[in-house]
């Protein structure tokens, strides 16, 4: 993946009007990805494919993942901070986010001439064992 910066975080002056609300109305609970491939106790298995000049919304990423791009192609992303950066997918490029109880917000649009694909497998939380304990000897 290849990310030039195009505006800045902290300046939202070039941003549109409508991004600008739509990120301040945003719906919380936007899945990472478009459709649902798979689920199960540990992991999600996402699909994204975006027409050119197709977008998903601003979504909140807190959950690690992985993903792979089926595809490849150009698209911008714009953070909740001002930043938009412009992205290069090559195609079977792989990456993996890891956001330690961190969270980004962004959207994803196609400013290329193809569809982008990509697959997306996020890691759900880990959930803590529990042990009980027999008192009773």
């Amino acid at each position: 993946m290849k990310l030039v910066e195009l505006n800045p975080s902290g300046y939202f002056d070039p941003w549109e009007p409508s991004k600008i609300e739509e990120l301040k109305n945003m719906n919380t609970n936007e899945p990472l990805g478009q459709h649902l491939l798979f689920e199960n106790d540990t992991i999600k298995l996402w699909d994204i494919s975006l027409e050119p000049k197709e977008r998903l919304p601003f979504r909140i990423q807190k959950t690690d993942y992985s993903w792979i791009c089926l595809t490849g192609g150009l698209a911008i992303s714009r953070f909740s901070d001002g930043k938009i950066c412009l992205i290069r997918v090559d195609q079977e490029e792989t990456g993996y986010w890891e956001f330690k109880e961190n969270q980004l917000v962004c959207d994803l649009e196609n400013v290329g001439d193809e569809v982008i694909k990509i697959n997306i497998m996020e890691h759900k939380p880990v959930k803590e064992n529990i042990q009980i304990q027999n008192t009773n000897k």
